[in-house]
């Protein structure tokens, strides 16, 4: 194990509301100083993340329909193709989650596959966020894994980070990336799809466990901070 090889299953977050140009910028600065395999960013980004990143052989990852997948198809398809004329390579998409608990499953399976399509026509490649901190039906989650299976994407990811539910104190939070779903996810999706995982990796310690559990990419805001910890641990 090297340094570099955790710095491969980085995509480096840039996805706070508050974000500005300028943190884009001092954050691309970070993705390029370690080499992460992308940053991932809001969709008017992408041109500028462009320029930060050129020649620095980090790729751009994009979210659509982010982060409540509530857009329609063809919203969510136009998007994709704005994204990737920009020069995204990899796609992050949230499922409609009201369809998903409906059971509307023709739905879905249609939309994945229509930004599926898109991304194949622009030479990206498409994670489908579950959204698990919503999707808490484990049969809800294994009929995504088939219907991704079946359209034979290249990710699935467990998360957003900004699934927020309301607790009975009456505060919000998210539970992200759990074990049992990453172990769910695993176990249901074909080999051939890798498993992103998103939401609560903030420590070396907690990527090398999510990676134990046949995670290849992990969202993380934190990525300076897994880095430097790479580094006295693997060495440059």
């Amino acid at each position: 194990m090297r340094s570099i090889d955790i710095a491969r299953m980085i995509d480096h977050s840039v996805l706070h509301p508050t974000l500005t140009d300028d943190d884009l910028k001092k954050q691309c600065e970070i993705a390029s100083r370690y080499k992460v395999a992308t940053v991932c960013v809001k969709p008017y980004h992408v041109k500028l993340a462009s320029l930060f990143l050129k020649g620095s052989g980090v790729n751009i990852c994009v979210v659509i329909g982010f982060p409540h997948g509530n857009s329609s198809i063809d919203v969510k398809v136009i998007e994709t193709l704005h994204v990737c004329a920009d020069g995204a390579k990899e796609v992050d998409m949230v499922v409609n989650i009201g369809k998903v608990l409906q059971g509307d499953w023709d739905y879905v399976k249609k939309e994945i596959d229509a930004i599926h399509k898109a991304c194949i026509d622009n030479h990206a490649i498409l994670k489908v966020i579950f959204e698990n901190d919503y999707v808490t039906n484990d049969s809800d989650k294994i009929k995504l894994c088939q219907i991704c299976n079946e359209i034979n994407v290249e990710f699935v990811k467990t998360s957003t980070g900004y699934g927020f539910v309301k607790g009975t104190d009456g505060k919000y939070f998210y539970n992200g990336a759990t074990e049992s779903d990453l172990k769910l996810m695993r176990k249901y999706c074909n080999p051939s799809i890798q498993i992103k995982a998103a939401g609560g990796v903030r420590t070396l310690e907690q990527l090398l466990k999510v990676r134990d559990l046949g995670v290849t990419r992990v969202g993380a805001s934190a990525t300076e901070e897994i880095m430097k910890e790479a580094i006295l641990k693997f060495g440059e």
